[in-house]
């Protein structure tokens, strides 16, 4: 997930022979549109497989799942379409690469594999950084006691967090999941092997996505998302499942981290630090340092995002000999960019004189041989 950037302008045409979708699905340079009624009476499916306008080509514009679009020319027989016009985005994020998300779904498992605080700190700090509702979906009650689930829930409390748990396997805590995603497009994300692909299954049966096991000798979930795609909940909106991954990056700037832990913006509306650029580490009469549980995970995130800071400064003279890359737990390192060779085939006029040349040389050198 990365930072989502807000459009204040959304308007569609009110033509009335306008079909108006929802971009659901992309693939190379082909995407499969969701039509919104009412559609026309020759219409056999609300969904056409698109191609984007030369146009959209020529001044770049970018069409990504989850775009609302205008759809020219359908040939409801071959159930095709073209895109001709991508509207204003009220949402963006580049990781997944989805359009007019309302929330972020962000689903973890209390057991198999366990529960990492420090690594369930790093996605909600990423989802925060989106500035999109969250909400937390703790999977596998069943595996765990009662007794567990509550301290889990009081500790995401004081983290800031309402969490909902579920069970799939018992089929508990579903409908309060359905009624939070109901007529909303939702990104569904988190580590792998914690049910999301399972998850998905349930809320839409008609869906079969493939499920992984978790890894046995990794004690992680193995990866089985591909690429995104929205999904049409039976209640209304649209599910985006994304690709699965352990350990997201934090590259914010240092001075946005603590706007992305509820527990420091509680504390910093109850008092200021004395300083405007307080990082709240050992500045004095700091508001936010204390005793507070994700105090430590704070400063260590801190330290991962100014060392990537560092980095990018470094680099963005060189603009061009290095790129920056997250390797492990939060460890940036910088590579060295490969030069791009540009491979043309030559002219055949290029070709001919080449030869010319090459028989040319040839004569001279039998010529000049004795007899």
């Amino acid at each position: 997930m990365s930072e989502a950037e807000t459009t204040d302008q959304w308007s569609e045409p009110a033509a009335a022979d306008s079909l108006i979708g929802t971009v659901v699905a992309a693939q190379a340079n082909f995407y499969w549109v969701q039509l919104t009624p009412p559609l026309p009476e020759a219409a056999q499916s609300n969904l056409l497989l698109c191609t984007r306008r030369t146009r959209l080509k020529k001044i770049g514009q970018q069409v990504m799942v989850g775009d609302r679009v205008e759809v020219e020319e359908p040939d409801w027989l071959a159930q095709r379409g073209a895109i001709a016009q991508v509207f204003p985005r009220q949402t963006e994020l580049d990781r997944p690469p989805i359009a007019n998300v309302d929330q972020i779904l962000l689903v973890f498992a209390l057991s198999e594999p366990t529960l990492d605080p420090i690594q369930l700190s790093r996605f909600l700090v990423k989802a925060e950084s989106t500035d999109l509702e969250i909400t937390l979906c703790l999977n596998k009650r069943d595996l765990v006691s009662q007794e567990d689930q509550q301290q889990w829930i009081d500790r995401l409390n004081q983290w800031g967090y309402q969490p909902i748990l579920i069970s799939l396997r018992q089929r508990q805590g579903l409908t309060a999941i359905e009624t939070v995603l109901a007529n909303k497009i939702t990104v569904i994300s988190g580590p792998s092997g914690v049910g999301k692909s399972s998850l998905i299954n349930r809320l839409i049966p008609k869906v079969e996505l493939r499920t992984g096991a978790v890894s046995g000798k990794l004690g992680r979930g193995r990866h089985t998302t591909r690429h995104v795609e929205l999904f049409e909940l039976p209640s209304g909106g649209l599910l985006a499942d994304t690709p699965g991954f352990n350990q997201p990056d934090l590259t914010c700037a240092p001075a946005e981290l603590a706007d992305y832990f509820p527990e420091a913006r509680q504390r910093l509306g109850k008092a200021n630090c004395q300083f405007s650029d307080c990082l709240h580490r050992d500045e004095p009469n700091c508001g936010v340092r204390g005793d507070w549980e994700r105090y430590d995970h704070y400063l260590m995130f801190l330290d991962e995002v100014m060392a990537y800071q560092q980095a990018l400064d470094r680099s963005s003279d060189a603009e061009a000999t290095t790129k920056l890359k997250t390797k492990g737990e939060g460890q940036i390192i910088s590579e060295p960019k490969l030069a791009a060779k540009k491979y043309r085939r030559p002219s055949r006029r290029t070709e001919k004189q080449t030869l010319r040349y090459l028989y040319q040389d040839i004569d001279e050198v039998m010529a000049s041989e004795p007899d």
